[in-house]
Protein backbone atom coordinates (compact mmCIF):
# COMPACT_ATOMS: atom_id res chain seq x y z
CA UNK A 1 0.00 0.00 0.00
CA UNK A 2 1.33 3.66 -0.71
CA UNK A 3 1.73 6.00 1.61
CA UNK A 4 1.49 9.67 1.93
CA UNK A 5 5.21 11.09 2.16
CA UNK A 6 3.97 14.12 3.75
CA UNK A 7 1.83 12.96 6.05
CA UNK A 8 4.05 10.01 7.22
CA UNK A 9 6.76 12.63 7.91
CA UNK A 10 3.92 15.03 9.88
CA UNK A 11 3.39 11.93 12.02
CA UNK A 12 6.70 11.11 12.70
CA UNK A 13 7.98 14.84 13.75
CA UNK A 14 4.56 14.17 16.04
CA UNK A 15 6.23 11.33 17.72
CA UNK A 16 9.24 13.44 17.63
CA UNK A 17 8.02 16.33 19.63
CA UNK A 18 6.10 13.72 21.81
CA UNK A 19 9.99 12.49 23.04
CA UNK A 20 10.64 16.15 24.09
CA UNK A 21 8.94 17.16 26.75
CA UNK A 22 10.47 20.57 27.63
CA UNK A 23 10.27 21.48 23.00
CA UNK A 24 12.97 20.87 20.50
CA UNK A 25 13.97 23.17 17.78
CA UNK A 26 13.03 23.14 14.40
CA UNK A 27 16.74 22.76 13.01
CA UNK A 28 17.10 19.44 15.62
CA UNK A 29 13.72 18.27 14.25
CA UNK A 30 15.19 18.54 10.93
CA UNK A 31 18.20 16.67 11.78
CA UNK A 32 15.78 13.96 13.32
CA UNK A 33 13.69 13.88 10.31
CA UNK A 34 16.43 14.29 7.71
CA UNK A 35 14.95 17.03 6.13
CA UNK A 36 15.29 20.42 4.16
CA UNK A 37 14.36 22.90 7.43
CA UNK A 38 12.07 24.43 5.33
CA UNK A 39 9.68 21.28 4.58
CA UNK A 40 10.34 21.10 8.62
CA UNK A 41 8.43 24.43 9.18
CA UNK A 42 5.76 23.89 6.69
CA UNK A 43 4.94 20.77 8.74
CA UNK A 44 5.21 22.04 11.90
CA UNK A 45 2.75 25.22 10.62
CA UNK A 46 0.66 22.41 9.59
CA UNK A 47 0.31 20.96 13.13
CA UNK A 48 0.02 24.24 14.72
CA UNK A 49 -2.75 25.14 12.74
CA UNK A 50 -4.78 21.82 14.08
CA UNK A 51 -3.59 22.39 17.70
CA UNK A 52 -1.10 19.35 17.84
CA UNK A 53 1.71 21.62 17.86
CA UNK A 54 2.77 25.19 18.85
CA UNK A 55 5.86 26.74 18.90
CA UNK A 56 6.97 29.09 22.39
CA UNK A 57 8.66 32.23 21.92
CA UNK A 58 12.18 30.80 22.30
CA UNK A 59 11.22 28.52 19.24
CA UNK A 60 10.99 25.13 20.57
CA UNK A 61 8.61 23.46 19.19
CA UNK A 62 5.68 21.50 21.76
CA UNK A 63 2.44 18.92 21.35
CA UNK A 64 -0.13 21.09 21.44
CA UNK A 65 -3.87 20.73 23.28
CA UNK A 66 -5.25 19.05 20.15
CA UNK A 67 -3.57 16.00 21.43
CA UNK A 68 -5.73 15.79 24.83
CA UNK A 69 -8.68 16.08 22.31
CA UNK A 70 -7.72 13.05 20.35
CA UNK A 71 -6.37 10.97 23.41
CA UNK A 72 -10.10 11.70 24.88
CA UNK A 73 -12.44 10.52 21.96
CA UNK A 74 -9.61 7.12 21.90
CA UNK A 75 -10.59 6.74 25.91
CA UNK A 76 -14.24 5.25 25.28
CA UNK A 77 -13.23 3.18 22.16
CA UNK A 78 -10.15 1.89 23.95
CA UNK A 79 -12.78 1.05 26.91
CA UNK A 80 -15.33 -0.92 24.10
CA UNK A 81 -12.39 -3.14 23.15
CA UNK A 82 -10.92 -3.59 26.00
CA UNK A 83 -13.64 -4.26 28.97
CA UNK A 84 -15.45 -6.98 27.55
CA UNK A 85 -11.69 -9.14 27.24
CA UNK A 86 -11.27 -8.24 31.05
CA UNK A 87 -14.40 -9.86 31.87
CA UNK A 88 -13.90 -12.74 29.92
CA UNK A 89 -9.91 -12.63 31.41
CA UNK A 90 -11.93 -12.56 35.39
CA UNK A 91 -14.14 -14.94 34.63
CA UNK A 92 -10.98 -17.12 33.42
CA UNK A 93 -8.88 -16.60 35.78
CA UNK A 94 -11.35 -16.30 38.79
CA UNK A 95 -9.10 -13.00 39.31
CA UNK A 96 -9.22 -9.15 38.97
CA UNK A 97 -8.35 -8.60 35.55
CA UNK A 98 -7.00 -5.07 34.56
CA UNK A 99 -5.18 -2.83 31.97
CA UNK A 100 -2.69 -0.35 32.74
CA UNK A 101 -0.57 1.97 31.21
CA UNK A 102 2.71 3.97 31.82
CA UNK A 103 2.51 7.39 32.67
CA UNK A 104 5.99 8.90 33.43
CA UNK A 105 7.50 6.45 36.10
CA UNK A 106 4.54 5.36 37.41
CA UNK A 107 1.80 2.36 36.37
CA UNK A 108 -1.75 3.46 36.07
CA UNK A 109 -4.85 0.84 36.11
CA UNK A 110 -6.96 2.34 33.45
CA UNK A 111 -9.83 -0.57 33.59
CA UNK A 112 -10.62 -3.32 36.13
CA UNK A 113 -13.01 -6.21 35.73
CA UNK A 114 -13.86 -8.16 39.04
CA UNK A 115 -14.79 -12.10 38.98
CA UNK A 116 -18.08 -12.55 39.48
CA UNK A 117 -17.21 -15.65 41.53
CA UNK A 118 -15.53 -16.45 44.90
CA UNK A 119 -15.90 -14.12 48.35
CA UNK A 120 -12.58 -13.31 48.38
CA UNK A 121 -11.53 -10.64 45.97
CA UNK A 122 -7.76 -8.13 45.90
CA UNK A 123 -8.98 -5.15 45.27
CA UNK A 124 -7.54 -3.01 42.23
CA UNK A 125 -9.35 0.62 41.59
CA UNK A 126 -9.46 2.45 38.60
CA UNK A 127 -7.11 5.25 38.78
CA UNK A 128 -4.72 3.54 41.36
CA UNK A 129 -1.19 3.77 40.66
CA UNK A 130 2.27 2.85 41.93
CA UNK A 131 6.02 2.76 40.43
CA UNK A 132 6.39 0.87 37.80
CA UNK A 133 9.24 -1.12 39.48
CA UNK A 134 6.95 -2.21 41.79
CA UNK A 135 3.92 -4.74 40.79
CA UNK A 136 3.69 -6.98 38.03
CA UNK A 137 2.00 -4.34 35.33
CA UNK A 138 4.81 -2.22 35.60
CA UNK A 139 7.56 -4.80 35.43
CA UNK A 140 5.33 -6.24 32.38
CA UNK A 141 5.84 -2.32 30.62
CA UNK A 142 9.41 -2.29 31.75
CA UNK A 143 9.97 -5.62 29.68
CA UNK A 144 8.68 -4.22 26.76
CA UNK A 145 11.16 -1.70 26.27
CA UNK A 146 14.81 -1.82 24.96
CA UNK A 147 17.25 -3.99 27.38
CA UNK A 148 19.19 -1.34 30.10
CA UNK A 149 22.33 -2.55 31.62
CA UNK A 150 20.59 -1.99 35.08
CA UNK A 151 17.27 -3.70 34.61
CA UNK A 152 16.19 -5.12 37.16
CA UNK A 153 16.31 -8.84 37.48
CA UNK A 154 12.31 -9.58 37.42
CA UNK A 155 12.59 -6.92 34.47
CA UNK A 156 15.24 -9.40 32.30
CA UNK A 157 13.44 -12.47 33.71
CA UNK A 158 9.59 -10.51 32.25
CA UNK A 159 11.15 -9.90 29.00
CA UNK A 160 12.15 -13.12 28.46
CA UNK A 161 9.26 -14.92 29.49
CA UNK A 162 6.86 -12.68 28.09
CA UNK A 163 5.06 -12.09 31.01
CA UNK A 164 5.61 -11.01 34.83
CA UNK A 165 4.90 -12.48 38.14
CA UNK A 166 5.24 -10.49 41.51
CA UNK A 167 3.77 -12.21 44.83
CA UNK A 168 3.15 -9.56 47.80
CA UNK A 169 4.87 -6.29 46.36
CA UNK A 170 1.60 -4.24 46.08
CA UNK A 171 -0.70 -5.98 48.88
CA UNK A 172 0.56 -8.67 51.52
CA UNK A 173 -0.51 -11.95 50.23
CA UNK A 174 -1.32 -10.77 46.68
CA UNK A 175 0.15 -12.40 43.16
CA UNK A 176 -0.01 -10.90 40.55
CA UNK A 177 0.22 -11.61 36.96
CA UNK A 178 0.77 -9.57 33.75
CA UNK A 179 2.04 -9.15 29.93
CA UNK A 180 2.48 -6.30 27.89
CA UNK A 181 0.95 -4.96 25.24
CA UNK A 182 3.36 -5.40 22.22
CA UNK A 183 3.39 -4.96 18.84
CA UNK A 184 2.00 -1.56 16.47
CA UNK A 185 0.41 -0.49 19.62
CA UNK A 186 3.87 -0.05 21.32
CA UNK A 187 5.70 2.13 18.36
CA UNK A 188 2.74 4.33 18.82
CA UNK A 189 3.84 5.89 22.34
CA UNK A 190 0.84 3.76 24.50
CA UNK A 191 2.87 1.48 26.63
CA UNK A 192 0.07 -0.93 28.70
CA UNK A 193 -0.03 -4.00 30.57
CA UNK A 194 -2.75 -6.71 30.67
CA UNK A 195 -2.86 -8.62 34.04
CA UNK A 196 -4.65 -10.40 36.71
CA UNK A 197 -4.18 -10.24 40.57
CA UNK A 198 -5.39 -12.32 43.20
CA UNK A 199 -4.90 -13.83 46.36
CA UNK A 200 -2.31 -16.82 46.75
CA UNK A 201 -4.32 -19.62 45.44
CA UNK A 202 -3.86 -18.22 41.93
CA UNK A 203 -2.85 -20.93 39.27
CA UNK A 204 -0.02 -18.63 38.11
CA UNK A 205 0.97 -20.43 35.06
CA UNK A 206 -2.58 -20.86 34.12
CA UNK A 207 -3.37 -17.17 34.68
CA UNK A 208 0.19 -16.33 32.62
CA UNK A 209 -1.19 -18.19 29.49
CA UNK A 210 -4.56 -16.24 29.84
CA UNK A 211 -3.39 -12.89 30.40
CA UNK A 212 -0.43 -13.38 27.67
CA UNK A 213 -3.28 -14.33 25.26
CA UNK A 214 -5.52 -11.57 25.85
CA UNK A 215 -2.38 -9.06 25.86
CA UNK A 216 -2.03 -10.16 22.39
CA UNK A 217 -5.30 -10.07 21.59
CA UNK A 218 -6.36 -6.65 22.50
CA UNK A 219 -2.95 -5.22 20.71
CA UNK A 220 -4.11 -6.87 17.47
CA UNK A 221 -7.51 -5.45 18.17
CA UNK A 222 -6.13 -1.66 18.90
CA UNK A 223 -3.89 -1.40 16.25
Amino acid sequence: MSQLQTLDRGLQALEIIAQHPSGISIADLAVRLDINRAIVYRIVATLEANALAYRRQEGQVCLGGGILALASRFEPQLRSIAQPLLRQLARETHATAYLSAAQGEECVALLVAEPEEGLLRVSYRVGSRHPLELGAAGVAILSARPARDNDADEVRQARQDGFSITRGQLQRGAVGVASPLRGAVQHSGFEGSVGVVALDDLDAPAAAKAVTACAQRLASLIS
